[in-house]
C-alpha cells in the first residue's frame, strides 16, 4: 500500500469572493483576476467537489489542504473583507464535512483587520475544525511583517496552528518599475508565476525574520511555498545582515526551526536536493498548487516516488511532517 499524501497548496474560489473581486477590479487589470475570474482554470478554482476530488486522485493526493487562491481577501477594504472571512472558512469546513479524509483546510483571514482576523483565526481553529490559515505577502500594499499584522500571529502561536504564507502580486510601484516592458503576456508572468510574486514572498519572509516576529512569537510555524520562494537558495549571502541586526539567532536558524518549505507545484529534485541539506527533510512538505500546476496522472505521486530520498525522509514530505505539525494544533 501506497503512503498517504498530502497536498498543502491547493487553492479555491467562492463565488461571492470572485463577485467582490469584480467590484474592485472591473476589468480585470490585476493578472490574478484574470486566472481566477475569467480563464479556463475558473471552474476547477470553483468545485470543491467530485472535479476535485477526481483531479487529486489522477495527481496521486489523498488529502487537499484547501485555501482561497491570491489575492484572498487582501485586496479588499477591511469592512468587505470582515463580511467575507466568516462565510468562507464556513464553506471550507463544509467541503471538509462532505468529503472527510479528502479535504482539510486553511483559514481565510481579512489582514487588512488584524484583530478580526486574529479572532476569526481562533474560531475557525477551534470551531470549525481547520488546520491553521493561508495569507498573501501583502496585504492592500503593507507587507505583512508591519507590527499591526502581529495579532494575527501572536493568535497562531497560541494555537500552535501554522501559517502559509503565499505569494501576492508586488505592490504597483514595484511591478511598474521592474515588470513592464515586454507587453502580455510575458509582463503579467514576469511579475507573477515565473519570478516576481516569489521574490515577493521571499523578501517578505525575510523581513519578518529581521523585524523579529519569530523572536517575539519563537512557536510560530510558518510554510513557505516554491521551494521557499527564493531566498531559501540566499542564505549564504543573506547572512551578512547577520552582524548587522539585533536578532537573538542567525537568519538561516529561522529557516531551520520556524519554517516549512513546499515545492508548491514545482516538481524540481534539483530544488530539493537544495532543500535537504539547507533545512533538513524534517522542514519539507508537499503541495502541488492545484489547479496552477498543469502537471496530470500521477505527477505528485511520482515527484515522491523518484525523489532522491530514502523511505523514512519520503514519509516525512509526504505526510508525516504535516500529521505531526497539526496534531500539535490547541483545539
Amino acid at each position: 500500500m501506497s503512503m498517504k499524501l498530502y497536498g498543502l497548496e491547493e487553492h479555491f474560489v467562492t463565488a461571492d469572493v470572485i463577485e467582490a473581486w469584480r467590484r474592485r477590479d472591473p476589468g480585470l487589470a490585476e493578472p490574478m483576476m484574470k486566472w481566477a475570474v475569467a480563464s479556463d482554470i475558473t471552474p476547477a478554482l470553483l468545485d470543491v467537489d467530485g472535479g476535485r476530488i477526481a483531479a487529486m486522485d489522477d495527481a496521486g493526493i489523498d488529502t487537499t489542504v484547501l485555501s482561497l487562491t491570491t489575492p484572498g481577501l487582501q485586496n479588499l477594504d477591511a469592512a468587505e473583507a470582515v463580511a467575507l472571512q466568516a462565510p468562507t472558512n464556513d464553506l471550507i469546513a463544509a467541503a471538509v464535512r462532505r468529503h472527510p479524509g479528502r479535504f482539510q483546510g486553511f483559514a481565510t483571514l481579512a489582514t487588512s483587520a488584524p484583530a478580526a482576523a486574529a479572532d476569526e483565526l481562533r474560531r475557525a481553529v477551534t470551531e470549525l475544525g481547520l488546520n491553521g490559515a493561508l495569507v498573501n505577502a501583502n496585504s492592500r500594499g503593507r507587507a505583512l511583517d508591519a507590527p499591526g499584522f502581529w495579532d494575527i500571529y501572536e493568535a497562531a502561536e497560541d494555537l500552535r496552528a501554522p501559517v502559509y504564507l503565499h505569494p501576492g502580486v508586488p505592490v504597483p510601484a514595484v511591478t511598474e518599475a521592474y515588470y513592464r516592458g515586454f507587453g502580455e503576456p510575458v509582463n503579467s508572468m514576469l511579475a507573477t508565476g515565473a519570478f516576481g510574486w516569489h521574490y515577493d514572498a521571499g523578501l517578505t519572509i525575510l523581513r519578518m525574520i529581521v523585524a523579529g516576529v519569530f523572536d517575539r512569537f519563537p512557536g510560530l510555524q510558518v510554510i513557505l511555498g516554491h521551494w521557499g520562494e527564493v531566498v531559501l537558495f540566499y542564505l549564504d549571502r543573506v547572512a551578512a545582515m547577520d552582524k548587522l541586526t539585533a536578532l537573538r539567532r542567525p537568519i538561516a536558524e529561522y529557516f531551520r526551526s520556524n519554517i516549512f518549505i513546499t515545492p508548491g507545484g514545482i516538481s524540481s529534485h534539483k530544488y530539493l536536493r537544495w532543500s535537504l541539506e539547507t533545512v533538513g527533510v524534517e522542514r519539507i512538505m508537499y503541495a502541488s498548487d492545484y489547479p496552477f500546476n498543469t502537471e496530470r496522472a500521477g505527477s505528485a505521486r511520482r515527484f515522491l516516488d523518484t525523489a532522491p530520498v530514502d523511505e523514512a525522509g519520503r514519509e516525512r514530505i509526504a505526510y508525516r511532517n504535516w500529521e505531526e505539525l497539526i496534531a500539535g494544533i490547541r483545539r
